[in-house]
């Protein structure tokens, strides 16, 4: 952790000292400094409406890394390695610890339906270099109220920021796509099926329609719950044309898996 490189595994003390010190190129300092604005600054008067990740933010409890391309191998072989070792150590970090990555903006300017094909491209990527297997309890169905992303044998909540939010700040990245991964065990006692979970949604919902100016999504749910699914929440649609109508990953728990990340 604390590697040096661009895709290194990094602490918020880490991130902001090679930001002061020029260490990191412009375009993964105009990430963080846009996502820490984001987090502990309000909008139109409205605070972020995760109280979870902007005290996270505040705290200086997050991890961080950054990724140069959204497909070439290098890069993504990478990331895997990063999420690895993330997950090897979040538990031992105070609170919920996510991981937030930065990508690398592209070079043309991207269109929602490329932000979408991006995500799912990373996420595909991800699973087909997974060295753990898909986890016994999650379903291979993303049409499943139980499915969700898995990795390293974690199943986790990867979440998006993009340019194309026009209409929904909370979602808004100005740089390119952002990330964040989190593993389900950082929601353990705020699930929907809990006292406090439903009053953690209930406050997040209302900062959304203050901080937004519109109504929650109507794809935002709850996962496990019959009729909700996981994986439109990813990356909220903004036009529904150019969003997927279905989950573009194939998933199974049994395919070759390739050789770059296994043997770790």
């Amino acid at each position: 952790m604390n590697e040096p490189g661009l895709h290194a595994l990094l602490d918020r003390e880490t991130v902001r000292r090679r930001v002061d010190a020029g260490a990191l190129p412009d375009w993964a300092v105009a990430h963080y400094e846009s996502f820490h604005d984001a987090l502990v600054g309000e909008h139109e008067g409205s605070p972020f409406p995760c109280y979870f990740g902007a005290d996270a933010e505040r705290d200086g409890s997050m991890l961080y890394t950054f990724c140069d391309s959204t497909t070439e191998k290098e890069s993504l072989v990478a990331l895997g390695e990063t999420l690895l070792e993330y997950l090897d150590v979040y538990r031992d970090h105070p609170g919920r610890t996510p991981l937030v990555t930065f990508f690398r903006p592209p070079e043309r300017e991207f269109t929602e339906a490329d932000y979408h094909e991006a995500l799912w491209h990373v996420l595909q990527f991800l699973h087909v270099h997974d060295p753990e297997p898909w986890p016994e309890d999650i379903p291979t169905d993303p049409d499943d109220e139980r499915w969700e992303f898995s990795f390293g044998g974690e199943p986790m909540f990867p979440t998006c920021r993009a340019p194309f939010y026009d209409q929904r700040q909370s979602r808004y990245c100005p740089v390119g796509l952002e990330i964040t991964f989190q593993p389900r065990t950082v929601f353990e006692g705020i699930t929907a099926d809990t006292e406090a979970g439903q009053r953690a949604r209930d406050v997040i919902q209302d900062r959304i329609q203050e901080y937004d100016g519109t109504c929650p999504h109507a794809d935002l749910g709850d996962w496990g719950v019959e009729g909700d699914r996981e994986w439109p929440q990813y990356l909220f649609s903004a036009d529904e044309e150019q969003a997927p109508d279905e989950c573009p990953m194939a998933v199974t728990r049994d395919h070759p898996r390739a050789p770059m990340l296994i043997g770790r």
